[in-house]
């Protein structure tokens, strides 16, 4: 597969002009402040299975957005004393949180480990547990146009928000140290993670986004035709006369404009010939982080990305600063 982007000392360098929302802050702050509105209600109830012989899981349940129960995982290091530093992590596009073993190497790290299930997903390629029970106009099949009518009704609302009840849910367990928490993802979970970075600086210490997904979403439109961005594309065809309204709801979910808001020690990976998440996009992102930060770049990787060399970077970075 070729190198398809601009070349890499121009993606070094890019600085798009993507209009931001002049009530992007007051936007979110409403929608915390709604969220906030509800218990949290975290439960922790252990898992007895006696394959877990190194770890303790616990099946937990939180209420995100709108007060629904959300589904997670945390795993923690059997045995260790004190509290722990936790990493959150969010699932890539199309999966759940799946099963407890899929999640065990920051545990085997010494960290607490909190695995949010995405609500409404998880039938593609790992089972999750949480529905999304909120509806909207017609969409493609998929995530990425549900509810894009508005920003209030916008799928990632929901998802954005139920992420950053997250945090407050892995804190409330008395093995996780709420003063050391960091959040990361690879895809969608990159791009999740990166806008609970931003929408809860005071709280995240470190962020790790692999390959972030829902960044700079007219460049990605432009260059992806791959799955999930041609959901939009796909939905811009047929609804010829919204292409405006719905890149104004984008732009409330967009990382480009979550990135300056980071005040966490961050580490970004990008893979110059990935047609699901072009690289421009992931360093239209990453070049507007002030925090201190590093990316590590795969240059003959596709959405891959690093993978199981990306996931050690992770872990020694986490290690060195959480």
């Amino acid at each position: 597969m070729p190198l398809f982007d601009y070349p890499r000392p121009q993606l070094e360098s890019y600085h798009p002009d993507v209009a931001e929302p002049s009530d992007f802050d007051a936007f979110w702050q409403r929608t915390l402040a709604e969220a906030a509105a509800n218990p949290l209600d975290a439960r922790f109830d252990a898992v007895a299975d006696p394959i877990y012989r190194g770890v303790d899981v616990c099946d937990v349940t939180y209420r995100g957005w709108g007060g629904d129960p959300i589904r997670a995982w945390l795993i923690l290091p059997a045995g260790a004393a004190g509290r722990r530093p936790c990493l959150v992590s969010y699932v890539g596009y199309g999966g759940g949180r799946g099963l407890p073993v899929d999640h065990l190497a920051p545990a085997a790290a010494g960290f607490a480990h909190f695995v949010m299930d995405t609500r409404g997903q998880g039938a593609t390629w790992s089972p999750g547990d949480t529905p999304d029970p909120f509806g909207g106009g017609p969409q493609h099949p998929g995530f990425m146009t549900r509810g894009i009518e508005s920003p209030e009704s916008y799928y990632y609302r929901r998802v954005f928000t139920d992420a950053v009840r997250a945090l407050a849910a892995a804190a409330a367990h008395p093995r996780v140290d709420p003063a050391r928490l960091g959040v990361m993802g690879g895809s969608q979970g990159g791009g999740i993670a990166l806008a609970t970075a931003a929408l809860a600086a005071d709280r995240v210490r470190l962020l790790a986004a692999d390959v972030p997904f829902l960044c700079h979403y007219r460049r990605a439109l432009e260059l992806a035709d791959t799955l999930p961005y041609v959901e939009l594309t796909r939905y811009l065809a047929c609804h010829r006369a919204r292409v405006d309204d719905v890149f104004r709801t984008l732009a409330y979910f967009d990382g480009v404009h979550f990135a300056p808001r980071v005040r966490a020690r961050t580490l970004f990976s990008v893979a110059l010939m990935d047609q699901t998440c072009p690289p421009s996009t992931v360093y239209a992102a990453y070049n507007r982080i002030t925090a201190p930060k590093a990316i590590r770049v795969y240059e003959y990787n596709n959405h891959e990305g690093g993978g199981s060399y990306q996931l050690i970077e992770r872990l020694r970075f986490a290690a060195q600063y959480l």
